[in-house]
Formats: structure tokens, C-alpha cells, sequence
């Protein structure tokens, strides 16, 4: 079967990519580096270049690395690779019997191929008062600027809503400058959806050490201000808390809009086969916005995390090439907390009910956490330990029966297992 990058393929149109953010930059990387040497564009709504998110809300806000170490590459990059970098310039309708795709300016570029790499945004908290000035939201790096902005001065009293990974990084910065933290939330035990309960309790005791408040099974009815701003944060239980600022962060919805409009399959996101193909053979979709068909799982799989925003990039670049592709890559994010560093590698959805078993000392930080389900390891977080976390990937992926007594014994290395 011809491939683009083939000397005999027509590669009039070249290939489009719609979303300019990690994922759309290492889809075009990938292509140069796989050879393809036609037509590139990397199409984006921001007037940014391409930049990691991490670090927007860890490092970059609380002011240990400046905002442009979070730039993917440099502009010379894009000149050097004959990219072309169209930012400030959304996409805005796709023509896919046509194969164009009409930008907000009114160019139109067409395309042999196109991947939809158009990620996600924050979830937004509907209530009375949600327009008040000094609630944030944090997805952007132009949003961790005004952020960092906002808890430098400290003394703040800082009302997070949400107890998932960006609302307890957002509450580690926060008490970094010295601010007073309120996490407020309606789940039981914070990251109890992302770890379970028992690793949820262990961030839920990091944070109580360093003095923020918890206000748990509790949810945010609306917001009262004065003279325009927020002064504070209404609950369920007809409480009132003081807040001089509030960042909301309750999750993020997948920019599924333009593939929807143009008749794409559409559920928890666009609908992709183990290929990162749509049901169209000319479109593809990589990163936040793609829900992937999952070979390990056997069922679909939406990653927000920077890692698969990496993978699938390499991973989609191949498959528009016409290489054969099954994107099964075991699932990776990590967080940076005070002084607790954490990774994580694994399929949480397959670890309802399962073992966890411990690999040193969970009290001194430093520890391994394996879950386990009839023997076989199908996620595993190394705390404060570090070069292991191949090695529990390679585990997770292997599906092999190991005994819990040699997974807590740190005799064995966990390549061994």
C-alpha cells in the first residue's frame, strides 16, 4: 500500500493538523522525522506556540521555571522544519468530502490527511456569582500567569474548587507563597477517582500537614462578591467561606465541537480506532480530544495526560504515513507536590477492587504502591522513588502473574518481577 511519505503518493494538500498544542507539535515532529516532506500545517486557536501544560501548574506558577521553559520548541524550529505555524487562527468548519478546512481569517487549506489534535478545556462551575472578577481557571499559559500573579502577594485567602490533580497542585502553590487553602469538593477523599481511596487519603494527609483545610462531600451552590469581586464561595450545606481568590478546577471537556459539525463520531470524544483513525480514512485525532479504541482494554480509553499527548503523537504521525499502528501504550502521569514527586503507570479502570500492596514505608514518603487484581499488576506509583517507573510500565504490560510477597520485597528489583 503507497504511503504519504512514498516517492509515488500524491501528496497534493499535505497534511493538516488542528490544534496547536503538545499533541499537534509532536504529530509534527514525528512526520519530519518519519521523512514525510510535504506540505505542514499546524493550525492554532492561541496566539501561542506549542507548550507543555505540567508545568503550568507546578513549576511555572510556583515561579521555580519561567513561562517560556514551557515552550515546546523554538520559532526556528518551525522555520528550520518548514512547519507552518498558524496561530491565533482557529479552525472553525471542516469539509470533509471536500478534504479543507476554513480557518477564522477565511484561508482555507487543503489536505491529504488531517488530525484533529484540538484538546480540551476546562469544565466550567454554572452557579449564581460564577462571573465575579478573581475566579480562575487554569488551562493556559497565559491562565498560570495571571494565577501566579494572583498568589504571589500570599496572605490571600485561596478557595480551590475540586480535589483532582490541578486543584491540589493549584493548593501546594498556593500555600508555597503563603496563602491560606480552602479545598472544597463533593467527593469523600481527594483523587479518590484518579488513585482510590487509599493513595487518595495519603495526598488528603500531604496537604493537611501543610495546613490546608478540606471541606469534603461539599458542593458550591454559587459565589458572593462586592463591587465586582469575589469575597466568597456559597455550599450545599448553607455555609459561607471567605475567599479573596477561587480557582476552579472540576475537570475538562474535549473540544469535540468542530468533528461533531462535521459528522464525526463523537462520544467521550472522536471516536478513533487502535490507529487513531475516524471513520473518514483521511482523519485521525491525537491527544486530549481522541478516544481511542484500547487493544489491552478492549474498550475505549480518553487520555488528558501529557505523556499520551507524546505518544500518540509519534503514534498518529506513523499511522497518516500508512504504517501499521496499535496504540496500546500503558497509560503515565506524574505530580509534583511540596516535596513528594510521584509517577504513575497503569490502567485504573481495572483496579476496582484490587490489592494494594506496598513496597516500603508509606508514612516516610518514599514508597512503591502496586495494584494488584488476581495476581497480575494492572497499575503501579513509585513516591519519591525514583528510575522504576519503566520497569512497573513493563510490568503493568506484561499481565504476568507475580506473588504480592515479591512485589513488597525491596530486595527484588522490580525488573525482575
Amino acid at each position: 500500500m503507497s504511503s504519504l511519505n512514498s516517492p509515488h503518493a500524491d501528496l497534493s494538500g499535505g497534511i493538516v493538523i488542528v490544534g496547536a498544542g503538545l499533541a499537534g507539535a509532536t504529530t509534527a515532529e514525528a512526520l519530519r522525522s518519519e521523512g514525510f516532506e510535504g506540505d505542514l500545517h499546524l493550525v492554532g486557536a492561541e496566539m501561542h506556540r506549542p507548550y507543555n501544560r505540567p508545568p503550568l501548574s507546578k513549576e511555572v506558577l510556583t515561579g521555580a521555571a519561567a513561562p517560556d521553559s514551557a515552550f515546546v520548541h523554538d520559532f526556528q524550529w518551525y522555520l528550520d522544519n518548514d512547519v507552518e505555524l498558524l496561530t491565533g487562527d482557529a479552525a472553525v468548519a471542516l469539509d470533509l468530502p471536500g478534504r479543507r478546512v476554513r480557518l477564522s481569517s477565511g484561508r482555507v487549506l487543503p489536505y491529504r490527511r488531517l488530525a484533529l489534535a484540538t484538546g480540551a478545556s476546562p469544565r466550567k462551575l454554572d452557579v449564581p456569582g460564577a462571573h465575579l472578577a478573581g475566579i480562575r481557571y487554569l488551562r493556559t499559559v497565559d491562565d498560570s500567569a495571571v494565577l501566579r500573579a494572583d498568589l504571589e502577594s500570599g496572605a490571600k485567602h485561596v478557595v480551590v474548587v475540586g480535589s483532582g490533580w490541578i486543584g491540589l497542585e493549584v493548593a501546594a502553590a498556593a500555600r508555597s507563597y503563603g496563602n491560606q487553602v480552602t479545598v472544597v469538593a463533593p467527593g469523600t477523599i481527594p483523587l479518590a477517582s484518579a488513585l482510590g481511596a487509599e493513595m487518595g487519603a495519603f495526598f488528603r494527609e500531604l496537604h493537611r500537614q501543610h495546613d490546608v483545610r478540606f471541606r469534603m462531600r461539599t458542593r458550591v451552590t454559587g459565589f458572593v462578591g462586592s463591587d465586582g469581586e469575589v469575597r466568597g464561595v456559597m455550599t450545599d450545606a448553607g455555609h459561607t467561606i471567605g475567599a479573596d481568590l477561587v480557582v476552579v478546577g472540576i475537570g475538562a471537556v474535549p473540544n469535540v465541537a468542530l468533528a461533531r459539525e462535521a459528522g464525526l463520531d463523537v462520544h467521550g470524544g472522536v471516536s478513533v480506532d487502535a490507529a487513531l483513525r475516524t471513520e473518514d480514512p483521511a482523519v485521525f485525532a491525537v491527544g486530549d480530544v481522541a478516544d481511542a479504541w484500547h487493544p489491552t482494554l478492549g474498550h475505549r480509553l480518553r487520555s488528558e495526560h501529557w505523556a499520551n499527548a507524546i505518544d500518540q503523537g509519534k503514534a498518529v504521525a506513523r499511522s497518516i504515513l500508512g504504517q501499521r499502528v496499535s496504540y496500546d501504550v500503558v497509560p503515565y502521569f506524574f505530580t509534583d507536590q511540596y516535596d513528594v514527586g510521584m509517577e504513575y503507570a497503569g490502567f485504573f479502570s481495572l483496579s476496582s477492587g484490587a490489592d494494594v500492596v506496598y513496597r516500603g514505608d508509606v508514612e516516610s514518603g518514599e514508597f512503591v504502591a502496586f495494584w494488584q487484581q488476581s495476581g497480575r499488576v494492572v497499575a503501579g506509583m513509585n513516591v519519591n522513588v525514583w528510575g522504576v517507573n519503566d520497569a512497573i510500565k513493563q510490568l503493568v504490560s506484561s499481565a504476568r502473574v507475580v506473588k504480592a510477597s515479591r512485589l513488597a520485597d525491596p530486595s527484588v528489583p522490580i525488573g525482575e518481577l
